[in-house]
């Protein structure tokens, strides 16, 4: 584990999502808590180019703040470790919330579907119109095979008569 560090609390980033989460209720408790027997637990850190970015410890770092506090104590941690926090996973509001916002992405991809359906029937008219049309031929597909494609036309009548006589056609 490493030791503990003092860092300026303006050089600290939180998160948005984060920020949503504070108790004024709690942060009260924690401030009067460090008033009384100091910081005992460092706040989580990682390092994003020059700034901080506040990993754990929102309520420590916002009573900090109430107090006036300058620098706070914390320990710096690796990107694995702040993608993976088992703490947050444990508490039912952060899995509630999660819940909520699984099942709002799932009613709007519903939401978009029913509305391509409904598109999709308020253009049938006009696609139903190009599905009766038959199909492009071969002699009508400029990018079928070459071999497939019906020969140039003679500029001639001696040519067409020799295009005729060498694909077995009746001139």
């Amino acid at each position: 584990m490493p030791k503990p560090e003092s860092f300026p609390i303006e050089k600290i980033f939180v998160p948005t999502k984060q920020k949503k989460a504070i108790k004024p209720e709690t942060v009260a408790e924690i401030a009067e808590s460090m008033l009384e027997i100091g910081q005992q637990v460092p706040i989580s850190v990682r390092r994003d180019g020059d700034r901080l970015v506040l990993v754990e410890g929102l309520h420590r770092l916002e009573a900090c703040k109430a107090l006036g506090e300058t620098t706070i104590l914390g320990v710096v941690v690796t990107a694995e470790f702040a993608e993976h926090k088992p703490q947050l996973a444990e508490r039912p509001e952060v899995e509630a919330e999660r819940l909520k916002m699984a099942r709002l992405k799932q009613l709007r991809l519903e939401k978009e579907a029913a509305e391509a359906a409904t598109a999709g029937l308020k253009g049938a008219g006009a696609s139903q119109a190009q599905r009766d049309r038959p199909a492009r031929g071969v002699r009508d597909n400029p990018k079928a095979a070459p071999g497939r494609i019906a020969k140039s036309k003679p500029k001639s009548l001696s040519d067409w008569i020799t295009q005729q006589k060498g694909s077995g056609g009746r001139y």
